[in-house]
């Protein structure tokens, strides 16, 4: 299947691993690219340039297929050193770069000087618009059933992807409670050229994290997760544990006097704890609405693989069969 997100990329399907914090790892990055995707180390989960570059080198010895680094802009009082994390990225010889949060558009030049195309994750469309605006290669527009910040506009991708479409010049992606072959063709026919998967990726082999939380994952129903941080516009789709039980209670409490001082042993500085140490009521993580259609943990070549059969299969096979005479 060829899209104008496999040309640009230079992968085989049309299937993006999301930057996650720590979860990817190299070998998770290397797993996706491997089996024909586009895997994405996630940049600040390392602590220093320096580790950042030694993961890239790790991943490049894993794989010879195009990988990404994800580079997240964060409002911050002491920003991370973005330039050099920027440098080890070209260092390492990567050409992909997935940047989200904050305008990317001060760290472009370094990046496109460099042969990086870029792509950006965006929320809204008019967000998407900008993003295309400042010379970003592709979008991956992150409807509102996405795990992590789904923005403060509460669109699900029914609809976001369509106006996407109707807006946008440049490739994007469907992000956002997306696991499966349905999705990846329901995507396609809304417009995008893609998908973007998160959560679905956490409950594959090679993603390095404890066993717990790919269990958690699949016990999860489509009404597990829940929306935190909301009163201080900080949005963040997380799984039900007693740590987010514990955050909704303080912000009925508090309601529009919540402040982030308030919750912030239970949403700072967790994961390690969750995804390593495999604690899943150390704090809130985040977790897609897409947990409920997630039922194993396949290898990502079998995940892949799957996805892309079962999607032809629904194109060559019921959907043509809807024109028929």
């Amino acid at each position: 299947m060829q899209t104008r997100i496999t040309k640009l990329f230079g992968i085989e399907h049309p299937i993006i691993q999301g930057g996650m914090h720590y979860v990817g790892f190299a070998e998770l990055a290397a797993a996706v690219s491997n089996a024909g995707g586009l895997g994405i180390i996630t940049g600040l989960t390392q602590k220093t340039p320096e580790d950042l570059a030694k993961e890239i080198a790790k991943c490049n010895d894993m794989t010879d297929k195009p990988f990404g680094v994800n580079l997240t802009f964060l409002p911050s009082f002491t920003a991370p050193p973005y330039p050099e994390y920027i440098d080890a990225i070209i260092q390492g010889g990567v050409k992909i770069v997935e940047t989200a949060g904050r305008n990317p558009e001060k760290y472009l030049p370094l990046m496109k000087d460099a042969g990086i195309k870029v792509i950006h994750k965006c929320t809204s469309v008019r967000h998407s618009l900008k993003a295309e605006s400042i010379g970003c290669d592709a979008v991956s527009v992150d409807g509102f059933e996405c795990g992590g910040h789904p923005g403060e506009d509460d669109i699900p991708n029914m609809i976001l992807l369509p106006r996407a479409a109707q807006e946008l010049k440049v490739p994007f992606v469907a992000s956002g409670g997306i696991g499966n072959a349905q999705q990846l063709v329901a995507s396609l026919a809304l417009g995008a050229d893609g998908i973007n998967m998160g959560t679905r990726f956490i409950a594959t082999k090679e993603a390095p994290v404890h066993q717990n939380v790919k269990d958690a994952i699949i016990a999860a129903s489509e009404l597990d997760t829940a929306l935190v941080m909301r009163p201080l516009r900080n949005t963040e789709r997380v799984l039900m544990n007693k740590a987010t039980e514990k955050v909704l209670e303080i912000e009925r409490e508090k309601g529009s006097n919540t402040k982030i001082e308030d919750i912030v042993d239970l949403v700072g500085g967790v994961y390690p704890k969750v995804m390593t140490e495999g604690d899943m009521d150390a704090g809130v993580w985040s977790c897609g609405m897409v947990a409920g259609l997630i039922d194993d943990n396949p290898t990502c070549k079998e995940l892949i693989d799957r996805i892309m059969t079962e999607a032809e299969d629904i194109i060559k096979g019921r959907l043509e069969t809807l024109l028929a005479s």
